[in-house]
């Protein structure tokens, strides 16, 4: 008989779960600090409190194509930050994986931040 397991993909180590919740964090941060930028050169005159409302208060949810190519950036930053992970190996495995991962995040935030419109308030 075969009980119910957890699957020897699916993983309880600590160190996976802080990768992954790293990622949202610095996904955020990149996302406030595009935010933070594009208000105070609109002349703002509060960039850090409005760049932080905007991000808790996204007003216009993505177009159904945009959204699709943000997921498939953020799951090709995944698969790529992956596979250099297996190319490597010591010491080295961590930091071309976390560099991978940083550029890849970036750029997940980027296009959501240039793919954006203009807030109803800034027009």
């Amino acid at each position: 008989m075969h009980l119910a397991g957890v699957h020897p993909a699916a993983s309880d180590d600590p160190g996976a779960w802080l990768w992954a919740l790293g990622a949202i964090a610095l996904y955020a941060l990149i996302s406030y600090g595009l935010e933070y930028r594009a208000r105070s050169r609109r002349g703002s005159r509060h960039p850090a409190r409005d760049a932080l409302h905007d991000l808790k208060d996204r007003e216009d949810p993505q177009p159904p194509l945009q959204r699709f190519t943000s997921r498939m950036i953020m799951l090709g930053g995944g698969a790529v930050t992956g596979l250099v992970a297996f190319a490597t190996s010591g010491p080295a495995r961590v930091v071309a994986a976390g560099l991978t991962g940083v550029a890849a995040v970036a750029v997940w935030a980027y296009y959501d931040h240039r793919t954006e419109g203009v807030p109803a308030r800034d027009r």
